[in-house]
């Protein structure tokens, strides 16, 4: 599977602007800034955007080990805040993703739902997070 996203970028760091987009629509045109993933201003980061993957990813994961302990779910609600920090010597870096769940999953017990939640850091989002990045670049 070979899935995409593209950015344009135009002007600047402090005072250009991006536009991101999937072929999906998911992300139709959005604009993201300095100022954006900074400063608060209004549009999208790629924090955000992480923070979007890890989720679903993570939603999808456990309700899919919890479908098939016999435990189908009627609701998983997941919300991740990600963490960047300038790092000294690395400079802005990753440094963390805390994840609230909220789950609704008929006749299980509290152990049975958590002991499948652990496994947090099992999911393709949740690896990639923490993996060796290679590029294949090009200019025009």
């Amino acid at each position: 599977m070979n899935h995409s996203a593209t950015a344009v970028w135009r002007g600047s760091l402090n005072e250009g602007i991006g536009r991101l987009t999937t072929p999906t629509g998911l992300s139709p045109d959005s604009a993201y800034s300095y100022r954006s993933r900074f400063e608060g201003a209004p549009g999208t980061n790629p924090e955000e955007l992480i923070a979007a993957a890890h989720v679903g990813c993570f939603a999808l994961a456990l309700t899919d080990v919890l479908s098939e302990a016999g435990f189908p779910s009627e609701s998983i609600k997941v919300t991740a805040d990600v963490t960047l920090e300038n790092v000294l010597i690395k400079g802005w870096t990753f440094t963390g993703s805390t994840l609230v769940l909220v789950g609704r999953v008929p006749e299980i017990a509290h152990e049975k739902y958590i002991q499948p939640a652990a496994t947090k850091a099992n999911g393709p989002v949740s690896r990639v997070l923490n993996l060796n990045i290679s590029l294949d670049a090009s200019l025009l």
